[in-house]
């Protein structure tokens, strides 16, 4: 399974955010971090204020917060808001073709079982012990 870039920005700023609650990000201060672009950034961070992931704070000092809860929102549940799980995979032929495409699926599987259980709360513990 790979992930589009706005997916992997849109972890990024939910991890960054979830990891100052309270802290208003700008855009640009977490595409700095990230070496991405501020405006695509800018239209991620829209879709998760829209699905009330972050919340946008105008004026002097806004930008977006965390407004999820970090024990309960899931990897997927960031993932969904920009992949498309929902057209199932088919894979064509038979034999060896149909043999590796079963085991694609079922790794792909595995993977949205992972992203699953793993929540916000836990990545923030695992970027902290990376950090030491």
């Amino acid at each position: 399974m790979k992930l589009q870039k706005n997916t992997l920005f849109a972890l990024y700023s939910v991890l960054e955010s979830a990891a100052r609650p309270g802290r208003q990000l700008s855009a640009r201060e977490i595409a700095r971090r990230h070496r991405i672009s501020p405006h695509h950034l800018a239209k991620v961070l829209h879709t998760l204020a829209q699905a009330g992931v972050v919340e946008s704070v105008r004026g002097v000092g806004g930008g977006y917060r965390f407004a999820g809860n970090a024990k309960r929102l899931t990897l997927m549940d960031v993932i969904e808001l920009f992949e498309d799980f929902s057209a199932p995979r088919r894979r064509a032929g038979a034999g060896i073709e149909s043999a590796v495409g079963s085991v694609l699926d079922e790794i792909d599987e595995i993977a949205k079982a992972t992203f699953r259980s793993i929540t916000i709360a836990t990545m923030l513990k695992l970027v902290t012990r990376k950090r030491k």
